[in-house]
């Protein structure tokens, strides 16, 4: 081997970036080397394995070698089979038979059957089982791994039960794989048996059963797993903080999160990520902002993830300022996730004509939107009542970018169509889908039906939820507003009682608060400890303030019961969300932002008296309900009451 074979295998290494990896190239091709199996076969595994966005690059230098090895295919097959497209794989694999390439050895079908579990083609799956079983290869541990392991991607316990009993001597690696699969397949007990049975474990084995757990949410056993794990390491905190912040138990995701720093243990780009999520979802802006601070200092604002996740933490607790400078700070490259994040961020707010113009920047970027880019800004057309926009938006998905409309591109076009009070136009909208319209579509209609109080075409709704979602309490109590709106007392009675027959309760209403770093939760009507009563006091003296000085006439058509005015001020009176803002205007600094997360949309009234507050008391406040956010400053709402 000369000098120069022996130089370019060590220029590969340091290579990090395709640019590099080019460099080296142009080296190989003026040196003469390019002909040299070994040689190539360095860098074809260097842009197909090791550099993230080389494998269209790998694929055109092995179609450019004459004669390409067994060692080339299997390269090329093992990035393939880690792609976007693992089917490539497959087609890859099939070339190399039809070729009589050789050998086809245990690698050969390792990474071939890791194609069709990623692809979850069980049918190539057995194909290749049976190929293997040919070739001698399936009592190759690494190959009836493979098996184990696709045969639980594609669904099928059994088959991945009986091919790892017939291992004859499976490794750790093995018995990891069969618990895996297991847990795929939803079989808890099974994965149970298995755990039991291992002969030994390492670490993998004990991040699986957590994971696992946590994945059937079976959040209790996860932490008993979790506990009795003799040693643990960052996958398995960040996989318990994730677990249970996505499964909403924010409390538990920051305690993990705590624990992980008393331990010493270095956040990574997961468990980051997870508890930012939390934050985000209980609009836990001030622990937010803490950890904000631990990413700059430990060096994460370089990894796209974590910046995506404190973008949508600052956008759902409220802060599209924060969000918006979190973004343009973002390196220069930013992926689409940023630019869809950073678009439904201003949408969420209502500020529909910014989010076109981020869109705008991401095509200029030369970034090409997905589905999920258009789904928000669709949304943002949606909630700012631009309906001219929103179909141009529609028709340039699929006329330009070609990309076919899902369920939920059409419910953002009825959205946008509904709120609007173009209601027979979305009716007609949905009865000429192409695909059969889901609950949620027609759901969607009748909360615009609602809104705008036409009762004909809210009845001919709710007839289609009553056959596809029978047992929603919510379109129940949306066509009860329609009727109470319009004054048609007896059939709201009627609605209630067939919700009393079904035994269909309501959700009720809840909005949480957060106050020196603590979560407050209250619920309407609910005055069962000194918090509430603390919040009952000042919301009486806020009312007060407001009905002399403010000129407040409670909205009771807020509330939709055939019963007397003054009962009907004191119902809309015990809202959450008024609740939340007494106790936050009776425990914060003065001036300091008021930020509410409630479940339920923000009804009339509430909007109203919110208004008032942020004008007579000069206070801002941010109330994120359902389905947008509401900041309301000197008297006026972002939404500019349409929402």
């Amino acid at each position: 081997m000369n000098t120069c074979s022996r130089l370019c295998p060590s220029l590969l290494n340091k290579c990090k970036t395709l640019k590099t990896v080019k460099q080296v190239h142009a080296f190989v091709h003026k040196t003469g080397l390019e002909t040299d199996p070994l040689v190539f076969g360095k860098l074809l595994l260097h842009c197909a394995v090791t550099i993230s966005d080389a494998l269209d690059y790998a694929r055109r230098l092995f179609l450019h070698f004459p004669n390409p090895d067994a060692f080339m295919y299997n390269t090329l097959i093992r990035g393939l089979a880690d792609s976007d497209n693992p089917h490539n794989a497959l087609l890859l694999f099939h070339d190399m038979r039809r070729k009589y390439v050789r050998p086809i050895d245990s690698f050969s079908f390792a990474f071939t059957l890791k194609a069709a579990a990623n692809c979850g083609s069980l049918r190539e799956g057995m194909q290749l089982h049976c190929q293997g079983l040919l070739h001698g290869l399936h009592t190759h541990v690494f190959v009836g791994t493979t098996l184990v392991s696709m045969y639980g991607e594609c669904g099928c316990i059994g088959f991945a039960r009986k091919v790892f009993d017939e291992m004859r001597e499976p490794n750790v690696v093995a018995w990891n794989a069969v618990l895996t699969a297991c847990f795929r397949c939803g079989d808890v007990e099974g994965a149970e048996e298995v755990f039991g049975s291992m002969p030994w474990r390492d670490l993998t084995s004990w991040n699986i059963v957590v994971a696992g757990y946590v994945k059937a949410d079976e959040l209790e056993l996860a932490k008993e797993a979790f506990w009795r794990m003799p040693v643990k390491d960052d996958v398995s905190w960040s996989t318990m903080i994730v677990g249970f912040a996505q499964s909403g138990c924010f409390d538990e995701a920051f305690g993990f999160f705590g624990e992980l720093q008393r331990k010493g243990v270095r956040p990574n780009e997961a468990s980051l990520s997870g508890v930012l999520s939390a934050c985000a979802q209980a609009g836990a802006v001030e622990f937010g902002r803490i950890l904000h601070g631990l990413v700059e200092k430990a060096g994460f604002l370089s990894m796209i993830s974590v910046n995506n996740a404190l973008l949508d933490m600052y956008s759902k607790s409220g802060n599209v300022e924060m969000a918006r400078l979190v973004f343009e700070r973002m390196p220069e490259r930013k992926s689409v996730v940023s630019w869809t994040s950073m678009i439904a961020a201003l949408a969420m707010h209502g500020y529909g004509k910014e989010a076109i113009q981020v869109f705008r920047r991401m095509e200029a970027s030369g970034v090409r939107p997905d589905g999920i880019a258009f789904i928000s800004v669709l949304y943002a057309c949606s909630h700012a009542g631009l309906v001219n926009e929103g179909c141009e938006y529609f028709s340039k998905m699929r006329d330009l970018y070609g990309i076919e409309p899902a369920i939920e591109h059409y419910g953002c076009m009825v959205d946008l169509y509904g709120r609007a009070g173009k209601l027979q136009k979305a009716y007609d909208f949905v009865c000429q889908l192409p695909i059969s319209p889901n609950a949620i579509i027609w759901r969607t209609l009748l909360g615009a039906c609602s809104i705008h109080g036409n009762v004909e075409l809210a009845e001919q709704v709710k007839e289609m939820l009553s056959k596809l979602d029978p047992d929603n309490s919510g379109d129940h109590v949306l066509l009860s507003n329609v009727y109470a709106v319009a004054g048609k007392w007896k059939d709201v009675a009627a609605v209630r009682r067939s919700m009393a027959d079904q035994k269909i309760k309501k959700t009720p209403g809840w909005s949480v608060i957060e106050v020196d770093k603590v979560m407050y939760s209250f619920v309407a009507g609910d005055k069962s400890n000194k918090i509430t009563e603390e919040a009952y006091e000042k919301l009486r003296e806020i009312m007060l303030k407001l009905c002399v000085g403010g000129g407040y006439l409670p909205e009771v058509g807020s509330v939709h019961h055939d019963i007397e005015a003054e009962d009907k001020e004191d119902s809309v009176f015990m809202h959450s969300e008024k609740l939340a803002v007494a106790f936050g205007l009776a425990r914060l600094p003065e001036g300091r932002m008021i930020r509410i997360v409630k479940n339920l949309r923000v009804c009339r009234d509430c909007h109203t008296v919110m208004k008032l507050i942020s004008k007579v008391y000069r206070s801002e406040i941010v109330v994120r309900d359902r389905s947008r956010f509401h900041s309301f400053k000197d008297g006026s709402c972002s939404c500019n009451d349409y929402w």
